[in-house]
């Protein structure tokens, strides 16, 4: 099975609706193709946020894995540089 991609405004919306609570969730989990599970792993992650909001986390997280790995390929840089004056020593 293939899985579909979501966009954050289709997800907010679902998150929306969903808050009303005029439709069970199963229901509009069905007729929006995704799984309940997905639609509570969505409410954990967005919570009440709007679809600007959601776009900025995205953002954020992205900028952090960005940065996470310059951290982590300095480190590397930073051992190999220590190995090599060690061995010039």
């Amino acid at each position: 099975m293939k899985t579909r991609q979501f966009t954050e405004d289709q997800i907010i919306k679902l998150l929306q609706d969903g808050k009303k609570g005029k439709k069970p969730v199963e229901d509009l989990c069905r007729d929006f193709g995704c799984s309940t599970a997905s639609y509570y792993a969505w409410k954990k992650k967005y919570g009440d946020t709007n679809a600007d909001e959601a776009k900025r986390l995205r953002r954020l997280e992205k900028e952090n894995a960005r940065l996470l790995r310059i951290v982590g390929q300095q480190r590397l840089e930073i051992d190999a540089m220590k190995d090599i004056i060690g061995k010039k020593r």
